[in-house]
């Protein structure tokens, strides 16, 4: 029992410092003196870390384990978003990059975590993890501002408020951590072999690609549904039911997905679902509004975790699954990152959002043929 607690608050954590930044974002504008480009930097070096150090975590597996690996993650995300909430921009931006530099290490690190502790339920357990993300996501963007008007401490004490889950999930996972093998994983070292194989790649991009689509509509979405007349207060509950949709996806798709040899029908089933969604905000996005977003949140949080349960599928052990996700991981985020700046810009270029969002069709019809690969059986490192 302590195992699966310490497991899913560590999971709570890998969210809340990327996504408890927007709701603060013109406070902090205003009391840093950043500009709106400034102000959106600081979401765009969380997201850049996220695929810069993932690299990092099967040397940190093989030396000092997984469990251990997980703890450093969760003290370094405490460490983070405390000291962003000191004076001055550079602490700011420092503080950010070093959260979420955690945030890739865990990233990385969890699907290894699952493997390893619970090859009997893998699918459920995967379930379990992405919804317990979405939910941290889902839960610090809608508090951090009633947090900050019940305690009166302002954006900087509730950043450090954050640091409050993270040092708990610690404490619950210190005894695994403990427990966990000094030598780190064993075995031969799987990145030759996960390079190797174009499973992998199908997996990066399928990784990649899904990540790019969630990021885009996490940035824009309210705003496509302003410019089309839909008020302000229902464009963000629209945003929240998106994400609120996905909670529920999350635990149901790797149960059913997991029992069978090939995930291709989810694969491409979770695409279609996604395109839907992006057709009926370019159609007719005043219309059933809220019909879209129920479709875009099942369609992207199955992407998510279909995503993720076969990185933990597809490799035999539990250190070729971190080298694999690694290599997904770091390599998605990368792209993903570009994605919200290219949309925007398209956005400036043709003056409106039907260019971005056919872009965005593109994009999903390459992840449903990349995903109908990625999706079919296959063993990596055996």
């Amino acid at each position: 029992m302590a195992l699966v607690a310490g497991f899913v608050l560590a999971a709570l954590n890998l969210r809340p410092a990327i996504a408890g930044i927007s709701p603060l974002l013109d406070e902090i504008m205003d009391d840093v003196g950043l500009s709106p480009a400034g102000g959106g930097a600081i979401t765009t070096v969380m997201v850049v870390c996220l695929g810069v150090f993932g690299p990092v975590v099967p040397l940190l597996a093989r030396r000092i384990g997984l469990d251990r690996t997980l703890l450093a993650g969760l003290l370094v995300i405490a460490a983070g978003v405390s000291l962003r909430g000191l004076d001055g921009a550079p602490m700011l931006y420092l503080g950010s990059a070093l959260a979420a530099t955690a945030i890739a290490v865990m990233n990385v690190a969890m699907p290894g975590v699952v493997k390893q502790h619970f090859p009997s339920r893998l699918n459920l357990m995967t379930g379990v993890y992405v919804s317990s993300v979405v939910a941290g996501a889902a839960t610090a963007s809608a508090l951090v501002i009633p947090l900050e008007h019940v305690t009166g401490y302002g954006w900087r004490g509730v950043s450090a408020l954050l640091a409050v889950p993270a040092l708990l999930a610690a404490v619950l996972w210190l005894p695994q951590a403990r427990r966990g093998r000094a030598g780190g994983q064993e075995g031969p070292r799987p990145i030759g072999t996960v390079l190797r194989s174009p499973v992998t790649w199908y997996v990066t991009a399928l990784m990649g690609l899904q990540s790019l689509t969630f990021y885009v509509m996490l940035a824009w979405l309210p705003t496509i549904f302003l410019e089309a007349g839909v008020p302000a207060d229902q464009a963000g509950y629209l945003l929240s039911l998106t994400n609120l949709v996905q909670v529920g996806t999350s635990l149901a798709v790797p149960v059913l997905a997991g029992r069978r040899s090939s995930q291709v029908p989810y694969v491409v089933g979770a695409g279609v679902l996604t395109v839907l969604g992006y057709l009926g905000m370019l159609l007719a996005p005043t219309t059933l509004p809220w019909l879209w977003m129920i479709v875009l949140g099942v369609g992207q949080g199955a992407s998510f975790v279909l995503a993720l349960l076969i990185i933990a599928l597809r490799p035999a052990n539990p250190a070729t699954v971190t080298a694999l996700s690694a290599v997904a991981q770091s390599v998605g985020y990368g792209v993903a990152a570009l994605g919200p700046m290219v949309f925007g810009l398209l956005r400036e270029v043709s003056g409106g959002w039907s260019v971005p969002l056919m872009a965005g069709l593109g994009v999903l019809a390459v992840q449903i043929v990349a995903g109908s690969k990625a999706g079919r059986p296959a063993t990596l490192g055996r």
